[in-house]
Formats: C-alpha cells, sequence, structure tokens
C-alpha cells in the first residue's frame, strides 16, 4: 500500500511541476479570486496553497503577508489530498489542527478555517484555496458552494495559464522547425517544388528559384505552368504540354517517377532535370497537395550523349576493322600463293646455278640463296602476325603441356644445334584458350630464346605455370643476351629490332605474341631473368576443371 501511495504522491508532484507555478508570481486573474473568496466567505484572510513534496508555497494572499513554509506545519496539507471540502469553525477545539503552528500563535492565531481542494480532472491534488479568521466562524451552504466554484475557477485558469505555455513553446517548436526546414530546403541542389489540391505553386526552395528565375505564383493556373516557367520536352523545343507537367501529374496520378523535361533559363544554360514526386494526404486521406523534387541531369544526359556516339563511332569503327582483317586475310593468302610459291621456285633454280658454276659466280649465287631465305622467313612471320590478328580465336582447354611437347618437338633441330636445354621442371596446366594459337605463341617465345642465346654460357630455355587470380600466368625464362629495361616495352611494337646478338630478325615475332594474348583477354610483360637472361609472363584464362 506504501508503495502505491508513494507512487500516487510522485505522479501528483509532476502534475504539480508541470503547470510551472511554484516560486511563480500570481497573475491579476488569481489575485481577484482568492479577494472575492475571502469576500464569500466573509473573511479578513485568503489563500492560494501549493503543497509540493517538502513545503507549503503561498502563491497570493489576501490580509496577510504569505511566505513559504514546511509541509509538516501546513493546515491546508492535513486534508487536502482527501479532494474533500475542509471546514473547521474553531480549528483550536479540534484535534487534527489545535496544535499546527497556525493556529498556536507560533505564526498565526487561526479559528475558522475553510479549503477548497484543487484537484485536477486526473484526480491529483495540487493545493487548496484557504480562507481563515482568526474568530470561530460558521459558512452556509451556499458559501461553501461558490467556494468549490472559485476553486474550479482557479483550476481552470491554472489550465489556461498551462495550454497558453503549451501552445507558446509549440508555436517556438514549430516556428524553429519551419526555420530548419527551410534552411535544409534552400541549403541542398535539389529544386523542390510543391502544389496545394488545385495545382496552385505553394513552394519554390532556393534551387528552383534559381532555375526558374522567380518564385512559386500562386496565382498561375495548372495549364499556364508550362508556359510561365518555361518548361520544354527533353528535344529542348517542344513546349511541354500542361497534362505532363510533373506537379500536376502527382496530383492526378498519386504519383510521378522519372519524368524528364528541360527548364530553359532566362540568359542561362538550360536545365535538363529528371522529376519524381506524389501527391500529399492528411491522416484521413484528404487531398493535401503535392510535391516534386528536380534533380539536374544535364552533365549526366551529356555525358550520356557523348557515350552513345562514341558506342555509334566505335561501332563504325569495328565494321571497318572487320573489313580490314578480311582484307589483311585475304592479302595474307595472297601471299601465300603469289609469293612464296614463286620465292620457292627461285630458290630451286639458284640451288640448280650453284652446282653449275663456280668462283666469285658461286657466291653471288649464295647470296641470293640467303636474300631468298630471309624472305621466306619474312613472309611466314607477316603470316603469322596475320593469323594471329585476324583468325577467328576458337576458345577450348589448351593442354599447355601437350602444346608444349609438340613445340619442344618442332625446335628439336635448332635447340640440338645450339646446345639448347628446354624443358618445363613442373607439370603444366590445362588453360582456357585456342590450342592453335597458344602454340604459335609458345613456339614465337622458346624460339626466340634459343636465337638470342648467350654464346658465352650453354642455353637454358624453362616453362613454367603458375595460378593467377582469374586463370594462370605462364612464364618463358631463359638465360640469354637479355632486354635492358629501357626498351622492354618497346620490343611489343611492329618492326622493333634491337640489334643486340648473334641472330637477326625482322621484329614481328613478340609483336605477333602481345597479339595472342591480347585476344585471350590477358597481358604480356618482360622481366630480367634471376642472374640474367628474359622472362616474358603472360597471362590465360583458367580451364573450368584447374
Amino acid at each position: 500500500m506504501a508503495e502505491r501511495l508513494s507512487e500516487r504522491e510522485r505522479s501528483r508532484i509532476a502534475a504539480l511541476h508541470e503547470y510551472r507555478l511554484l516560486d511563480s508570481p500570481a497573475d491579476d486573474e488569481l489575485e481577484a479570486v482568492v479577494r472575492v473568496a475571502a469576500a464569500v466567505a466573509g473573511v479578513p484572510h485568503a489563500t492560494l496553497n501549493l503543497i509540493d513534496e517538502n513545503r507549503q508555497c503561498q502563491l497570493t494572499t489576501v490580509g496577510f503577508e504569505g511566505e513559504d513554509s514546511d509541509r509538516s506545519e501546513s493546515m491546508c496539507a492535513i486534508r487536502f489530498e482527501t479532494g474533500r471540502f475542509t471546514y473547521v469553525r474553531d480549528a483550536s477545539a479540534d484535534p487534527l489542527y489545535r496544535n499546527n503552528p497556525w493556529v498556536t500563535g507560533e505564526r498565526s492565531s487561526t479559528r475558522f478555517y475553510a479549503s477548497a481542494p484543487l484537484v485536477t480532472p486526473e484526480g491529483y491534488a495540487l493545493g487548496s484555496l484557504c480562507v481563515f479568521d482568526v474568530v470561530p466562524r460558521d459558512l452556509t451552504g451556499e458559501q461553501i458552494a461558490r467556494l468549490k466554484d472559485l476553486a474550479q475557477v482557479v483550476l481552470a485558469l491554472f489550465e489556461r495559464r498551462r495550454q497558453a505555455r503549451i501552445n507558446a513553446e509549440l508555436a517556438t517548436l514549430a516556428e524553429e522547425r519551419q526555420r530548419w526546414t527551410d534552411t535544409l530546403l534552400d541549403t541542398i541542389d535539389v529544386a523542390v517544388v510543391a502544389a496545394d489540391p488545385a495545382g496552385r505553386l505553394t513552394l519554390f526552395n532556393r534551387t528552383a528559384r534559381e532555375w526558374h528565375g522567380a518564385d512559386a505564383d500562386p496565382d498561375v493556373g495548372p495549364d499556364d505552368l508550362a508556359h510561365r516557367y518555361r518548361l520544354f520536352e527533353t528535344d529542348g523545343h517542344t513546349p511541354l504540354p500542361a497534362g505532363r507537367v510533373p506537379v500536376i501529374r502527382a496530383l492526378r496520378d498519386g504519383a510521378v517517377k522519372d519524368a524528364e523535361l528541360i527548364i530553359k533559363r532566362a540568359g542561362a544554360d538550360p536545365v535538363h532535370v529528371n522529376v519524381s514526386g506524389r501527391a500529399l494526404t492528411d491522416a484521413d486521406g484528404v487531398p493535401l497537395g503535392a510535391v516534386v523534387a528536380m534533380h539536374d541531369v544535364t552533365e549526366a544526359r551529356a555525358q550520356q550523349r557523348a557515350i552513345e556516339e562514341a558506342r555509334r563511332e566505335l561501332a563504325a569503327a569495328n565494321t571497318e576493322l572487320r573489313r580490314s582483317n578480311a582484307d589483311l586475310t585475304n592479302f595474307a593468302g595472297a601471299v601465300s600463293h603469289d609469293l612464296v610459291a614463286p620465292l620457292a621456285a627461285v630458290g630451286g633454280y639458284l640451288e640448280l646455278i650453284g652446282d653449275e658454276v663456280e668462283g666469285r659466280p658461286r657466291k653471288w649465287v649464295e647470296a641470293a640463296t640467303r636474300a631468298v631465305s630471309r624472305m621466306r622467313e619474312l613472309i611466314r612471320s607477316l603470316l603469322d602476325y596475320a593469323q594471329a590478328g585476324s583468325a577467328p580465336v576458337r576458345l577450348g582447354e589448351a593442354d599447355l603441356a601437350d602444346l608444349f611437347e609438340q613445340v619442344q618437338g618442332d625446335l628439336r633441330p635448332a635447340a640440338e644445334a645450339a646446345g639448347a636445354v628446354v624443358g618445363a621442371p613442373r607439370p603444366l596446366p590445362v588453360a582456357t584458350g585456342d590450342p592453335v594459337l597458344i602454340r604459335q605463341l609458345l613456339q614465337n617465345l622458346v624460339g626466340n630464346s634459343i636465337k638470342y642465346r648467350d654464346p658465352q654460357r650453354p642455353c637454358r630455355v624453362t616453362v613454367t605455370a603458375e595460378r593467377a587470380e582469374h586463370g594462370w600466368t605462364v612464364r618463358v625464362a631463359d638465360n640469354g643476351l637479355g632486354i635492358p629495361p629501357d626498351q622492354r616495352e618497346r620490343v611489343f611494337d611492329m618492326f622493333t629490332r634491337l640489334g643486340n646478338g648473334t641472330a637477326g630478325g625482322h621484329g614481328i615475332g613478340l609483336s605477333t605474341c602481345w597479339r595472342i594474348v591480347e585476344r585471350h583477354g590477358g597481358d604480356i610483360r618482360v622481366d630480367e631473368t634471376p642472374g640474367g637472361g628474359t622472362t616474358v609472363s603472360f597471362t590465360l584464362p583458367g580451364s573450368e576443371q584447374g
């Protein structure tokens, strides 16, 4: 029971503090009510007492100088929480009051005492409206009724004062929120436009004002919005029909999303905007209007147009490239038929002539034979390069171990002649690619390693492979002459010759390698082999099986 009373007392104190009356001066109306209470009772003394947890606060008094006192000394604190009117003809004869300081003479010599409790609609007693005298008196029923009425008047004044304070706080809060909203809307670089249910504009934020060159004009009807604010279709020439104005669409359809239009600003470049918004309703579904937000997509649409134009140009370039590749393929076929065959015949005749002559003529024949061989090699390299760039890539499983074994077989005579050791110290994996092109790639790289060997040490060529992020990295490493760091990028350019060794070349082989790797979506690079030499690394896609 004590806990329930304690909790109720905390609630009562909270209700008292909600009115914010303690230690605040009473207004004229409260003072007038207390004076009327004294007159109704026909006594010289009256007071408006509020009781908190520790004290009695005399908010206003009549006939004496009021002051705060301890709650334990208060006559009103004895019975005010009962919520009933208290009337004592002679307090000195009442056991509850006769020892109170206000009766004994310590604070006053009260005899007649009456109080009407101030009880809120929730049932919490805040204090009392009290009348008293130093002589015994009687009250009529009419007087008691009027004193109770006056207590209700006091409560009404308390409530009006509280409500006025709350309204003032709400007004201040609303004003602060409005300032915050206005600041927010004027800070963002998105145009915000609102309209009432009739389609007349009620709000432009800063960005909307800048784009439209004016504020929202409520006198402009829905049919005139597009003309008044210079709204056009995305072609920039066709005036926007009234029914396509986004805020009107939001009112009509409930929402609008990703609508686009052009705002032609006076004295400034047009703005291409993307607009979304929705209709507004209150909790009961009553229409309040609509609001839309407009985003500037001028730069994005310009970039989109540039990308589309670039795509068209790229498509045209690809068409031209396919035609060029077809021409290159046809050229390669023509070269194979029209140049290689005659060169073979020339070589045969030179061989016959060489068997028939001696001396200087024989040397001339030998020089011509070497020139024919170089021409054959150049044509073969050109054909390889053309095939690497124009032939279709037929992706499939490319068993690198098997392909490397084929390359070893093809290059065995050259390797044996050079005393080269060509091998793979670890098993080679299965990659994804065109086996014909990858074999050509390995053969070019291994052949280069043999060709550009260092004559001062035995030639070694090693092929390895390891897992990469999206496939395999294959390395062909040798201990040959090497490539200077400043020339490692340009070796993949067509017809690049470094002139650094004992063997000649046409500068086409590494260009062919680059084209093969590039067509497989990989990368190729040149590094130095530890201890000297060249390591060519390239990447290939991985097989689904490995």
